[in-house]
């Protein structure tokens, strides 16, 4: 009686669509999360706030504020993740965004280079309980042919605040100063957190508004997922993580992800700067063409997401994002026109955008559901620890060398290596 009950209740009634909702949330949080991030990005390009500080023409400690911010990044990912599947991902990430959301006012009211490393590190404890609950939540909202799409909507965010974040910093530090860039972002974050504590559920059955329809294709896909992993136990931390340490494919997308890292933080550190400082552009030019990798990257997020899913394969998507950001890079650092080489670097910078939402579903493919929030957390924390000194690394080599070549052929060598690590997944039909 109950089936033919739940048949009429949904004649003529169309799913309802909350987990594309959803998505959308972990976009917006994950744009501003990224505010937060590279508005030093801008000010390493300002004469007063680098004067303030007292860093100005000491590019090693330049390259440490980004550095600071990674290491507590990652080893907050490593550290506080399965924190977050204990407590669920909605309270999990409403306490990040509080964390950051304090972090940035600590650094707007900075008056020496010490006070801002302590927000910077605030801010990365805080930023690294937030990315593996976004990982979490595509994993308890949508069956497993979704993800890819999924994963590339939120991860727009990675490309849209950076490209965002540019201008709008250079018209912000124009107007307000160095120290507005940071009070701006306090009053940014307040957003996310209301959205997420109050409308957000850790699962779709908990969630109002959503309908019977959606609720069963998604647990559809789920049981057909778990039905596969049963005989993996992951009742314990213990067998959590064992579950994935001990796979070889877990650290052939961790030394990926690395290299992604680098890359990312790399570039995203010394951009601006070495469009102004290196190629000479104007703060308006420096702006739109910082933004430009970022516009191209989301562009190529929603592409070959959506290719990757309709294929069934990730793998080959990031190698030849890899190549990409190696060739790119390369013939952008050596080439004598300044706006070839910005325009080259930004094809690099969008190329790598590639193996994003791709690293994240080859993830969420190979380990179980339980486990989710600590490999998330794990692969994400270690990536980011080992490419902390990636934009210290750059500042040695500009000291060292007197320009950014040596740097930016770093940023190639890993390039490289991440294409072979997933090189092998691919031979390996992921």
């Amino acid at each position: 009686m109950s089936t033919i009950n739940d048949a009429r209740q949904t004649a003529g009634v169309k799913p309802t669509k909350e987990r594309w909702v959803l998505v959308l949330i972990l976009l917006l949080t994950l744009l501003i999360a990224y505010w937060d991030r590279v508005n030093v990005s801008i000010l390493l390009a300002d004469n007063a706030f680098l004067t303030e500080m007292g860093i100005k023409g000491d590019p090693v400690r330049m390259g440490l504020i980004m550095t600071l911010f990674l290491i507590a990044y990652g080893l907050a990912n490593i550290l506080l993740s399965p924190l977050g599947d204990w407590m669920g991902p909605r309270k999990a990430m409403s306490l990040s965004i509080l964390l950051w959301t304090v972090s940035v006012a600590i650094g707007g009211f900075a008056a020496v280079f010490t006070t801002l490393l302590v927000s910077r590190v605030i801010l990365g404890i805080g930023e690294g309980m937030h990315w593996p609950m976004q990982s979490s939540f595509v994993k308890n909202w949508f069956p497993p042919g979704e993800r890819g799409k999924a994963n590339a909507v939120w991860l727009i965010g990675l490309m849209g605040g950076p490209a965002l974040a540019m201008p709008f910093f250079s018209w912000v530090l124009a107007a307000w100063g160095w120290r507005g860039t940071f009070f701006s972002l306090v009053i940014l974050g307040m957003i996310p957190l209301l959205i997420i504590w109050f409308y957000v559920t850790d699962h779709p059955r908990q969630h109002k508004r959503v309908n019977k329809l959606e609720l069963d294709w998604i647990e559809s896909g789920l049981k057909a997922e778990a039905e596969q992993q049963k005989g993996i136990a992951t009742e314990t931390l213990a067998q959590r993580i064992k579950s994935f340490a001990t796979d070889y494919r877990f650290w052939l997308l961790t030394v990926n992800y690395f290299c992604v890292a680098s890359i990312w933080w790399g570039t995203m550190a010394w951009l601006p700067n070495y469009l102004k400082e290196a190629r000479g552009f104007s703060w308006n030019a420096m702006g739109a063409l910082a933004a430009l990798p970022y516009v191209l990257g989301g562009v190529s997020l929603l592409v070959f997401g959506h290719l990757a899913d309709k294929w069934g394969r990730r793998a080959p998507f990031i190698c030849f994002g890899h190549i990409g950001a190696a060739l790119g890079i390369y013939f952008g650092a050596h080439a004598p026109d300044n706006l070839t080489a910005a325009l080259m670097i930004s094809a690099g910078i969008a190329s790598i955008a590639l193996a994003l939402p791709q690293s994240w579903t080859i993830l969420q493919q190979i380990v179980p559901s339980k486990a989710v929030g600590a490999a998330t957390g794990s692969m994400n924390g270690l990536a980011n620890a080992g490419s902390a000194f990636a934009p210290v690394l750059i500042g040695y080599f500009i000291s060292v060398t007197g320009g950014y070549v040596g740097g930016l052929m770093f940023l190639v060598g890993v390039a490289v290596l991440g294409a072979f690590c997933m090189a092998i997944l691919s031979l390996k039909k992921y």
